[in-house]
């Protein structure tokens, strides 16, 4: 009796824990969770420090509230040879379609490197590897350090060193309001849907 008593405990003990790692049986990784999260509640970035391929250097979030758009953000470093190289073909895409969509009065799209390697200049030859329209879409780097991790943190961007210089990651395009609120994270291979959400977020934002 005291056996089964024990299995049963145990058995619903796993099942309690399964159910508060999967956010009640919806989501299976912390990749899914985070976005599940998101879609349901919002979040405020904290203070980032940010800074332009020009060289200035701002805030974060009064770059976000003096600019008006909603900004579709991507994480990435100008050295990457993998992923980042298909998000930035992704990104030129994305501007083509903001531009032929006539969006370019409320969604824009904002790069910003994790690299501590990462300067202005390099920045500045990124924009110009990736025809990027300054108009639309712009690279900045994180420059201080502890701000760049409560960054990554709040959206939820793991980075691992990897060899040969480079950094393992994870890949997404977050939906950020004027505010400073972290609204949808979207998957790469996903521009429709990612420039959708923004769009209707600029809606939204303007009603």
């Amino acid at each position: 009796m005291r056996t089964a008593f024990l299995s049963v405990a145990v058995f619903l003990l796993a099942v309690w824990v399964f159910y508060a790692q999967t956010v009640g049986f919806s989501v299976l990784t912390s990749e899914t969770a985070r976005r599940y999260n998101i879609a349901r509640q919002a979040v405020q970035l904290p203070p980032a420090t940010i800074q332009k391929s020009s060289g200035k250097t701002l805030a974060l979030d009064q770059e976000l509230a003096a600019d008006g758009r909603v900004a579709i953000v991507n994480f990435m470093f100008t050295r990457c040879t993998s992923v980042c190289i298909q998000m930035g073909e992704e990104f030129q895409q994305l501007q083509h379609a903001i531009q032929e969509r006539d969006l370019t009065d409320k969604v824009r799209l904002i790069s910003i490197s994790f690299d501590p390697r990462d300067t202005a200049d390099w920045l500045g030859r990124y924009h110009k590897r990736m025809h990027t329209d300054a108009s639309i879409w712009q690279a900045v780097l994180a420059s201080d350090d502890a701000e760049r991790t409560r960054l990554l943190r709040a959206f939820g961007i793991v980075v691992v060193p990897a060899p040969y210089g480079q950094f393992e990651h994870n890949t997404a395009y977050h939906v950020v309001t004027a505010d400073g609120n972290l609204t949808r994270i979207v998957d790469i291979n996903n521009t429709d849907i990612v420039l959708h959400y923004a769009a209707q977020q600029a809606m939204q934002d303007s009603g």
